[in-house]
């Protein structure tokens, strides 16, 4: 990457600064001699310094940077790395104070601690290089020092482990075992640095997992295509932490993608895996084809088909009327058809009431105002949300669902896809799908639309009557497959949705409309009649008002 001058002098400094002090240390490890340990110690301030220059620096360049891209991620990645080089000048200086307790002359173990670092040392002489030439491959050799390592340092505890067992020199040993833990957090260091070199390269945020992952995939992608210079774009982040980008080649029209590339934890890559090798055995066509999986340590990536088309929200906010009813009238075609094809005649509960229990600390951690107790209002007892929801879940106890089919699982307007051309819907973010109670997929598709931070009139007008009619579709199919629950189970979803979408909503007002709304809701359950839930109505009209 091309540094500005005044940026690139700065790093150099700081490079030298810590190789400067690794190096001492080493020397100290080897021949403990109080000035050099004083040096190392009196230099503290010299390497911070250096890191907030080049820290302030890469602020001012990205506030006045136009480009949001390239420029912005390598600035981002050049602090981190500045970060990380101070970090170990400040692990050298805890590795002196732990040597300064040894009581013999030279530490034990002096020669396991001088091999870590002298690795460090060569990792550092390379970080320069790795940084002006863009080197991707240098990169990955630095992030290599670490689990190399970790071999040492792991022959180096069980040594002084046993030496602690037998009760000589133990001021010594465990001054040794603190050393060898500061030494080897240099190691975790060199790792971040190579992941912020490999990002700025990347142009976007990545770790070492997350960078074999993605080259596997994007060779396996080439081979046997007429591809050519695939490159990755970042085009979205999931709450649960997993970086969405798209696939391109070479020549094509921004967001023309050949494959989208998914990457995070393991485990929900591979529920997503799951579920959509699930859809295409169940209902095929629906969702994308998956291209490839590749698990590496404790991340996995997902290689799928890229879908045509507009995401329902993008149709929502930005497109024609005439487009909307397209979209909507083929969505209510597609559900009506999945649930009808997957209908399995056995009762199931949907339990939405521990669904929202077990999100209800978070939603507490962000709105702790909504955590309150119960009160009295002119004689009358007015419950806390808590002892509400207590109430509601031991009534749900006896409420099912007659039939179950399978559902999406995460319901929300920016997980159905519409392609005008084709005419035709296909979902995304599939990794909760199974077979489930109906209403909940209505639920959170109604409530992901009055979530919508949209204050335009006519705007929000739009999003509720997309609301009420898809409402009205849901209410006719349960009529017509004899299910007099719907409005029941349909209230206890909304509730559960209405309220656990609020820890995703930092605007106060819209919070608390919707976590009164998931109140108004359960008190309006608990006045029910639940020997005749057919004649229970949910007040769609005036829940869902802009």
């Amino acid at each position: 990457m091309k540094l500005p001058k005044q940026i690139r002098n700065n790093l150099r400094f700081l490079v030298a600064e810590t190789a400067s002090q690794v190096s001492d240390l080493q020397a100290c490890i080897e021949n403990p001699e109080t000035t050099l340990a004083r040096r190392v110690l009196e230099r503290s301030g010299y390497a911070y310094n250096l890191m907030l220059r080049i820290q302030q620096d890469c602020h001012r360049r990205v506030i006045k940077s136009a480009d949001s891209g390239t420029e912005t991620a390598a600035l981002k990645s050049i602090e981190s790395i500045a970060t990380d080089l101070e970090h170990i000048t400040g692990l050298c200086r805890e590795s002196i104070k732990q040597l300064n307790q040894v009581q013999r002359r030279r530490c034990p173990g002096a020669g396991g601690c001088g091999d870590m670092l002298g690795r460090v040392s060569r990792g550092l002489d390379q970080v320069e290089a790795a940084i002006a030439h863009n080197d991707t491959r240098l990169a990955l050799k630095i992030g290599r020092i670490k689990s190399r390592m970790e071999k040492t340092s792991r022959k180096l505890v069980k040594k002084y482990t046993a030496g602690l067992k037998r009760r000589k020199h133990t001021e010594d040993l465990v001054a040794g075992l603190f050393l060898i833990h500061g030494i080897e957090q240099m190691g975790n260091d060199l790792l971040s640095i190579s992941a912020a070199i490999i990002s700025a390269n990347l142009g976007q945020p990545t770790n070492i997992d997350r960078y074999h992952s993605l080259r596997a995939s994007m060779e396996q992608l080439d081979s046997g295509n007429d591809f050519s210079g695939l490159a990755a774009e970042p085009i979205a982040e999931t709450r649960s932490g997993s970086g969405i980008s798209g696939i391109s080649a070479s020549g094509q029209e921004e967001g023309d993608y050949v494959a989208i590339y998914k990457d995070g934890k393991k485990r929900k890559l591979r529920e997503e895996r799951r579920g959509l090798a699930n859809w295409h055995e169940i209902y095929p066509g629906l969702a994308p084809r998956i291209l490839s999986y590749h698990k590496h340590g404790q991340s996995a990536s997902l290689l799928i088909e890229h879908l045509a088309g507009l995401t329902f929200e993008q149709i929502l906010l930005h497109e024609s009327n005439r487009l909307l009813r397209q979209a909507q009238e083929q969505l209510n075609r597609t559900q009506k058809k999945v649930w009808r094809e997957t209908r399995a005649d056995k009762p199931v509960a949907a339990a939405y009431m521990r669904q929202l229990s077990k999100r209800l600390e978070e939603v507490y951690a962000i709105h702790p105002e909504f955590r309150q107790d119960g009160c009295r209002i002119c004689g009358k007892t007015v419950a806390s949300f808590g002892d509400l929801l207590k109430q509601v879940h031991r009534l749900e106890a006896g409420v099912m669902a007659p039939f179950s089919v399978y559902i999406h699982g995460d319901f929300n307007v920016d997980n159905i896809i519409y392609d005008p051309l084709e005419k035709k819907i296909n979902f995304i973010d599939l990794h909760r799908s199974r077979y489930m109670d109906y209403v909940q997929d209505v639920s959170v598709f109604m409530v992901s639309n009055y979530r919508l931070q949209v204050f335009d009139v006519l705007l929000r007008k739009r999003i509720m009557q997309l609301t009420h009619d898809f409402y009205r579709f849901a209410a006719a199919f349960a009529e017509k497959n004899a299910d007099s629950g719907f409005e029941l189970r349909l209230a206890l979803g909304l509730a559960r949705s209405f309220a656990t979408s609020t820890r995703f909503i930092l605007d106060k007002s819209l919070a608390r409309a919707m976590f009164l709304r998931a109140r108004y809701l359960l008190e309006r359950v608990l006045a029910a009649d639940l020997k005749d839930p057919a004649a229970f109505r949910v007040p769609v009209r005036e829940i869902f008002v802009g």
